[in-house]
């Protein structure tokens, strides 16, 4: 594992771009990876997060731990090439077929409920081999702000819909 440690100041884009190369390296161990691909929120992580936690993610990680958990977990599960920067999570999920209710329940759900329909719908992107744009799981996960959060989901169903009128 490289040890560059998390940079001051990083934004989040350069961070999750970071942990998907990371993760989805060719030398990264497999067993390695399938630890972090089941690895759930509502359990204490392995040993591997925390060396993945000190090495790329942001000095403040740990008071929203289960969302980076959620957030390694899902890109360790569409690893390697997990990170598109120019699919936006919206548009990845109306070209694949994710139905409109299950986008709903996505965008509407907080705490424990997010999280896990956040890794179901990683999984369903992971099965067609769909990478996406991880800023936007992230940012749903990780807002804390009403407002900011609406405008997060009015982003990724703006996407949606936008791609889902052009088929």
């Amino acid at each position: 594992m490289t040890q560059m440690g998390p940079t001051r100041g990083q934004g989040l884009g350069a961070v999750l771009a970071r942990v998907a190369s990371e993760v989805g390296r060719d030398t990264f161990s497999t067993g390695t990876r399938a630890a972090l691909r089941r690895m759930r929120p509502e359990h204490p992580p392995p040993l591997v997060f925390y060396r993945l936690a000190s090495d790329f993610l942001p000095g403040n990680w740990e008071a929203t731990l289960p969302e980076w958990v959620t957030l390694i977990a899902g890109v360790a599960l569409m690893s390697p090439g997990a990170h598109e920067r120019s699919a936006a999570m919206g548009a990845v999920l109306a070209q694949e077929g994710y139905a409109e209710a299950r986008l709903e329940r996505l965008l509407s759900a907080q705490g424990a409920t997010l999280r896990t329909l956040a890794l179901r719908c990683t999984r369903f992107l992971a099965s067609r081999g769909s990478p996406f744009n991880w800023m936007d799981m992230a940012r749903l996960l990780l807002a804390r702000d009403a407002g900011r959060r609406e405008e997060i989901n009015r982003k990724i169903a703006k996407d949606f819909y936008l791609h889902k009128g052009r088929e």
